[in-house]
């Protein structure tokens, strides 16, 4: 499959969507294992970029990815690491916790990556196009659709989610970047982020997250689903390669080692226990 001569998804079954890798090759293993287990095929699996980051496998993750023969894009990780940049492009303010830690482990990948790794970040597609059976749209992106880098969330505003949606010039839009994962009607559109399957979701739990979005007659079924996986040997792997112990201790107890991107309505959910959620759309 030529990810880069071919930007559009057929969605002639379940689809099944995650983000964020984030160099976490057991999360990476365990929810590529869960589309097998589910018998959903490599064309069908969309991964929506920074396949690198706090994790302590970055070349092993992307060799896994690479091989895989799903769907990704770019995630401003890869952008970055492809442009031989001195930071991960996340968005963070400096001097934030966030972007002092990502220091760390943003060079630890830079060390890890390969010449090889690098041409094929470059060589991502920015975006996808996903087509339902009954014509409408989904783009697929990292975060915004005019910055890779921007955080939305559950709480953005719903107008501004609106434009973001327009600006695709799509009927929906399925998106990563931000960990936390949902899914919103907007209008006669829908935003679906997966949230990452690299780090737990700032909710007191190790799980992590991925999306089915399952075409029918009535419409699109979105949803979202925790998946269990060897978070003890990811944390673990991170200690032992001298990554901040923030990000691995999050990796058991499910909360980040910093707000910092969090908006308010976030922030007072902060290790509240997601449950799996849907719609239909």
């Amino acid at each position: 499959m030529s990810q880069t001569a071919l930007t559009e998804v057929a969605a002639d079954g379940p689809l099944l969507v995650f983000g964020g890798p984030y160099s976490n090759l057991q999360a990476t293993r365990a929810v590529l294992t869960e589309a097998t287990r589910r018998g959903i095929p490599p064309g069908r699996v969309i991964c929506t970029g920074d396949v690198v980051a706090y994790g302590a496998d970055a070349a092993a993750c992307c060799d896994l990815i690479m091989t895989s023969g799903i769907w990704v894009i770019a995630g401003n990780c890869e952008e970055n690491l492809a442009a031989g940049a001195l930071d991960c492009g996340c968005g963070f303010e400096e001097g934030t916790a966030c972007d002092l830690l990502s220091r760390a482990w943003y060079a630890h990948a830079d060390r890890q990556v390969t010449a090889a790794h690098r041409a094929w970040m470059a060589g991502l597609p920015q975006r996808l196009m996903v087509i339902l059976p009954d014509g409408r749209r989904l783009a697929v992106l990292h975060g915004g659709a005019s910055d890779i880098s921007r955080f939305i969330f559950a709480s953005t505003p719903q107008a501004d989610l609106a434009a973001e949606i327009a600006a695709t010039g799509c009927d929906g839009v399925i998106a990563g970047h931000c960990g936390i994962p949902f899914a919103r009607q907007v209008g006669p559109g829908v935003w679906i982020n997966a949230g990452a399957i690299g780090m737990p979701a700032d909710d007191g739990t190790p799980r992590i997250w991925f999306a089915l979005l399952t075409p029918g007659e009535t419409g699109l079924s979105v949803e979202i689903l925790p998946l269990e996986y060897d978070h003890a040997a990811a944390a673990a792997a991170m200690r032992a390669a001298g990554l901040p112990e923030g990000y691995a201790a999050a990796l058991g107890s499910g909360i980040w080692p910093s707000c910092d991107v969090l908006p308010p309505a976030e922030r007072a959910r902060r290790g509240e226990k997601l449950m799996p959620a849907g719609l239909v759309w």
